[in-house]
């Protein structure tokens, strides 16, 4: 996530697909820079999505993933407020 949070920067050393702000990054750019299998990336980030944490994008053949930066400030209010 915290890659997520400055994807221009985060992810320089790929070239973009698509526009890291407003699209997000491509999971084959997240698994090239986590070292993890593609199919543990797409499943983390699929589990991220469902939680409304992060939005996905198709692009052609690859999915996008960017932070939903309303939705994490409104889990951390709700974290904040229970503990």
């Amino acid at each position: 996530m915290q890659w997520l949070r400055e994807p221009v920067t985060s992810f320089a050393e790929f070239e973009p697909i698509a526009d890291r702000e407003t699209v997000g990054v491509c999971v084959t750019h997240l698994q090239a820079k986590s070292g993890l299998a593609q199919s543990t990336v797409s499943s983390y980030m699929t589990t991220l999505e469902r939680a409304g944490l992060v939005t996905s994008t198709r692009v052609g053949k690859w999915t996008h993933y960017r932070r939903d930066e309303a939705r994490i400030a409104e889990a951390m209010d709700l974290l904040h407020a229970t503990i």
